[in-house]
């Protein structure tokens, strides 16, 4: 088939589902790239949809893969297997001793939803609090507390979703005298919105430690400590969506161990399966045992699958045997310091953010006005594809666009360098075009 052909045909016959596609036809890939149709190397700075840690085609899991396929790979959803029981207790190994029951599923949506029924089940009420940048999942529930896109044209949500301005401290108009970020003044009246326009059934707060989809905004040291304490007051649980996150990627094994904040109920995905279709809710026992005696009921086709548990673990085994937490957040200082240095350099690069190798490179016409700059944006992306960068920009309405930078945990340092290399440049060019 030519190219002609194949895009003639994906006109044809696939539904668009959000964004223009990438104008280039993926062969294969492996490790920190994918390869066209023209056998040009495209160098990801995704990690896909921001989950393969591991790099593409990782040789531990494609073996975990063939073996799983060849001998256990689905189940009947009420029974077990081994490796999903396996999988339980080497996941809860990792996490806070509270965290200790396990509900395997397949998709990031699908473990918020749970995660929201659950949370709804144990406390008798309905009300959900996210922020309003927030991006949780396309299914009902996860989408009614999704706020950054989606909402328009669909009918009403689900009643009881309320949200919390989002803290972002580069664009926030909440300021201390001496122009630092107020956020505890934003969290304070955000909380107070909250109280007004609850019918008084608060449930939970569901939230990224840092929001991704959001334009990367990670709230300041303190503020998920009082958030948690604002939410106990209330009766309120805390969900922590962790699917781009959780193992590794922003240098501790999940990113609220910086804030010593211990979630009710933790959601993880897209990372837990490295690429692969994974996801899990970790609660309390406290939790698990209200939500059984009341009836929980989450029967999926793929609950507790044999296959997601083997990729599971492997991706769990590989991230310890080669240190890739401790690797995420030295390699994460170097990129740090290169987007700091594009920061200095070109007045278009407003702000940069994020922890790890999961970093954002804010874009705006200059630092003194913070003015959004889509265009300059575009041209950029399209420029670094040009030159073998892919690169995931996110423009919301009222900012500017940011970059989502989030390279496998395994990329070497000439790669990191080398992607580096090509937004560095492709600035360059667009605004020696532009000019």
């Amino acid at each position: 088939m030519s190219t002609d052909e194949f895009w003639d045909d994906a006109e044809r016959h696939l539904v668009r589902y959000g964004a223009t596609f990438t104008p280039r036809i993926i062969e294969s890939a492996a490790g920190a790239y994918v390869r066209d149709s023209t056998g040009a190397a495209i160098l990801d700075f995704t990690s896909g949809q921001m989950s393969s840690i591991l790099g593409h085609s990782h040789p531990d899991v494609v073996r975990t893969v063939i073996e799983s396929v060849s001998t256990l790979d689905h189940l009947y959803s009420g029974m077990l297997s081994r490796p999903v029981v396996d999988l339980a207790r080497r996941l809860t190994a990792t996490l806070p001793e509270a965290l200790s029951k396990v509900l395997l599923l397949t998709t990031g949506a699908e473990s918020n939803e749970a995660a929201l029924k659950m949370a709804k089940l144990a406390t008798g009420r309905y009300e959900i609090v996210s922020f309003d940048r927030s991006w949780h999942g396309m299914t009902s529930g996860a989408a009614s507390a999704t706020f950054s896109a989606g909402r328009h044209g669909y009918g009403p949500p689900m009643p009881g979703n309320l949200t919390l301005p989002t803290p972002n401290a580069y664009r926030s108009p909440f300021r201390n005298a001496d122009g630092s970020y107020d956020w505890e003044g934003e969290l304070a009246y955000g909380f107070a919105l909250i109280d007004q326009q609850s019918s008084g059934s608060l449930a939970a707060c569901i939230l990224e430690p840092i929001l991704s989809s959001g334009g990367i905004i990670e709230p300041p040291v303190g503020y998920l400590r009082r958030l948690r304490e604002m939410c106990v007051e209330r009766g309120m649980l805390l969900i922590l969506d962790e699917a781009q996150t959780g193992l590794g990627r922003t240098g501790d094994m999940y990113a609220f161990e910086r804030d010593g904040v211990v979630p009710d109920i933790l959601t993880l995905s897209k990372t837990l399966g490295a690429g692969l279709p994974v996801a899990a809710v970790v609660t309390s026992e406290e939790v698990e045992r209200l939500c059984h005696d009341r009836g929980f009921l989450f029967f999926t086709t793929h609950v507790s699958d044999p296959l997601a548990a083997s990729v599971a673990l492997t991706v769990l085994d590989v991230i310890e045997r080669d240190g890739l937490v401790e690797r995420a957040a030295l390699v994460g200082k170097v990129l740090e310091e290169r987007l700091l240095h594009m920061k200095d350099r070109f007045d278009v690069v407003g702000d940069v953010r994020g922890r790890g190798l999961l970093r954002g490179l804010e874009l705006v016409t200059d630092k003194a006005s913070k003015a959004p700059a889509d265009d300059l944006g575009r041209a950029v992306t399209a420029a670094c594809l040009e030159r073998g960068l892919h690169l995931n920009i996110v423009q919301l309405p009222g900012m500017g666009g940011v970059f989502r930078i989030a390279p496998p945990l395994t990329i070497s340092e000439d790669d990191l360098h080398a992607g580096a290399d090509i937004l560095d440049a492709s600035i360059a060019e667009v605004l020696t075009r532009g000019a």
